[in-house]
């Protein structure tokens, strides 16, 4: 079954994959080739397990090559300068106070909302299907959100919403 959902990404989202096509076709498949070579000249393949160990290599980085060349199929950039600040939308960066409810105690933090395919929740990029980021989605500044998490319930207060 072939999946025809659209792939949102941002500009830079877009360069990352390219970039990661790149690598994985230029670097990673003549490393992985070289290994097997190597893995080859050891002779008898029925206990090697460095030829066993490199075409699983293979299999992964051409799996990964076949994915991200499916997704660039897919893809929708999203034009980040047409991207108004007046509510939260994929693109869109945050700044929010997050207030648990049980405890009272509140701390800011920053969001950019991203495809699923961008995520990085170390650097503050949440995808628009997570609990936060979907409720987030069409709020404006001094909106309130409750979001249901893993911790519990959270109250979002949007502050500042940017491009």
């Amino acid at each position: 079954m072939t999946n025809n959902k659209q792939i949102l990404l941002t500009k830079d989202g877009l360069e990352k994959l390219k970039v990661e096509l790149d690598e994985l076709k230029t670097v990673k498949r003549k490393e992985v080739s070289e290994k097997i070579k190597v893995a080859l000249s050891f002779g008898d393949l029925s206990e090697n397990s460095e030829y066993d160990e490199a075409k699983n290599e293979q299999a992964i980085v051409e799996a990964r090559i076949a994915d991200i060349e499916a997704m660039l199929k897919r893809v929708k950039v999203i034009d980040e300068s047409e991207l108004s600040s007046e509510n939260i939308h994929i693109g869109s960066k945050a700044e929010l106070r997050v207030t648990n409810p049980a405890t009272g105690e509140s701390q800011i933090v920053n969001y950019k909302i991203v495809g699923s395919n961008e995520v990085d929740p170390i650097n503050g990029c949440i995808s628009d299907e997570s609990a936060v980021g979907k409720a987030l989605l069409g709020h404006s500044i001094g909106e309130r959100v409750k979001v249901e998490v893993p911790a519990g319930t959270m109250e979002y207060e949007v502050l500042t919403i940017s491009k």
